[in-house]
């Protein structure tokens, strides 16, 4: 997985060493209240462990999650996600639509300095500079700072859909420029 910069921030991938900040990340009900259907916490380290041995493994050329470290402080922020959204459907777990989705989650140290927009915005550019014609945004209809993020990176507002995580979600898409 490629390790992508800004100005002020570092997207590498997430290590081990992690753990701690990702479990301290989503065990938090103000990051977790809009993730997932129904939203939970996590309540155990094993947890962060799990997840980040999953992205890890994330085997495509484009997809990846990845750590967002504040640059000079090294101090990390958040999460950056690019990767294959889920359909709904009947089925557990939730089968592949073919779409990628784009996605964030940011401790709320961090909240209200743009690290989200900063982050996001080189993660599509790398997405559209890879080759995808395409990337998905998908909100709760209640979460207005990531809806306010993903205008800001330029995805247009497609309205609600039921199309994704068996939830009605806003959703946001962005293509490619054309060359």
């Amino acid at each position: 997985m490629q390790t992508l910069e800004t100005n002020r921030l570092i997207l590498r991938p997430w290590e081990l060493e992690d753990t701690d900040f990702a479990f301290d990340l989503y065990s938090r009900w103000d990051v977790q209240r809009f993730i997932g259907n129904p939203p939970r916490v996590m309540t155990e380290r094993a947890e962060a462990e799990g997840r980040i041995r999953d992205w890890r493994q994330m085997n495509h050329p484009v997809h990846g999650v990845w750590a967002v470290q504040l640059k000079g402080s090294g101090k990390l922020a958040g999460n950056l996600l690019l990767k294959s959204i889920p359909a709904s459907g009947p089925s557990l777990p939730l089968q592949p639509s073919g779409d990628t989705e784009i996605g964030w989650h940011f401790h709320p140290d961090h909240w209200g300095h743009g690290f989200a927009t900063e982050a996001a915005a080189a993660a599509l550019d790398f997405a559209f500079a890879s080759g995808l014609g395409r990337v998905v945004a998908v909100t709760a209809p209640a979460n207005a700072a990531s809806q306010k993020v993903c205008l800001r990176i330029g995805m247009r507002h497609l309205g609600q859909t039921p199309r994704y995580y068996n939830s009605l979600c806003e959703l946001f898409e962005a293509t490619a420029p054309r060359p």
